[in-house]
């Protein structure tokens, strides 16, 4: 009997098979990427200066298209559709360092801002805080934007004596006033350096959640 006779595909035909499989790898991956840079991410918090609302380990879920459109490895935005508001928590880089942070946004373009004793005061007129519980004069509920918590048990960290925010700048502090090291310190934050707005803690101890921010 006769051997049955296989044809074999030419030697060329296999790196081009693999080039193939390499480019539509390549094509998700920048998808991806893009979708990272541009769309959404998360974010791992390192610590404590936004407690209670966020606690170290949390998982941050942030919405890179609230304020605008970013291009991939790109420094500021491609688009805008209106900036930050007060009391949006936001992540951000450092105007320090390279650091990625999660801070509050407290006043914005024009707005007069005063900060004592981890306290914020808009155009004079402070904003209003109450106790968290009754006799808990350390956690105050403050009322910017959504009410959120804040906590001034370590005191109230530096204050910020009045002054305009300029156009274009944001003032951002943690919620955990006098364990923060925020605006206060290394001064207003340009709005191409926030990278988006931070939506919800989305993992909690190891746990999926949905903590809205």
């Amino acid at each position: 009997m006769s051997r049955p006779f296989h044809v074999r595909a030419p030697r060329t035909a296999r790196p081009r098979v693999v080039l193939r499989e390499l480019a539509r790898w390549g094509v998700g991956l920048s998808i991806l990427f893009g979708a990272r840079a541009s769309l959404a991410d998360h974010y791992q918090v390192p610590t404590g200066s936004m407690e209670p609302t966020v606690v170290p380990g949390d998982h941050v879920c942030v919405d890179k298209r609230a304020y605008g459109l970013r291009a991939p490895l790109a420094e500021g935005y491609l688009t805008t559709w209106g900036g930050p508001a007060r009391g949006d928590v936001v992540v951000l880089r450092s105007p320090e360092t390279s650091d990625v942070l999660l801070k509050r946004v407290v006043a914005v373009p024009g707005d007069q801002v005063e900060v004592r004793d981890g306290r914020v005061s808009l155009g004079g007129v402070p904003v209003p805080v109450t106790p968290r519980e009754p006799r808990a004069a350390s956690a105050l509920v403050e009322s910017l934007g959504a009410p959120h918590t804040i906590r001034v048990e370590q005191g109230g960290g530096p204050d910020l004596e009045p002054v305009v925010v300029p156009p274009g700048r944001y003032l951002v502090l943690g919620d955990n006033r006098g364990s923060s090291h925020d605006g206060r310190s290394f001064g207003f934050v340009d709005g191409a350096a926030i990278l988006g707005r931070a939506a919800s803690v989305c993992v909690r101890g190891a746990s999926p959640t949905w903590l809205p921010l």
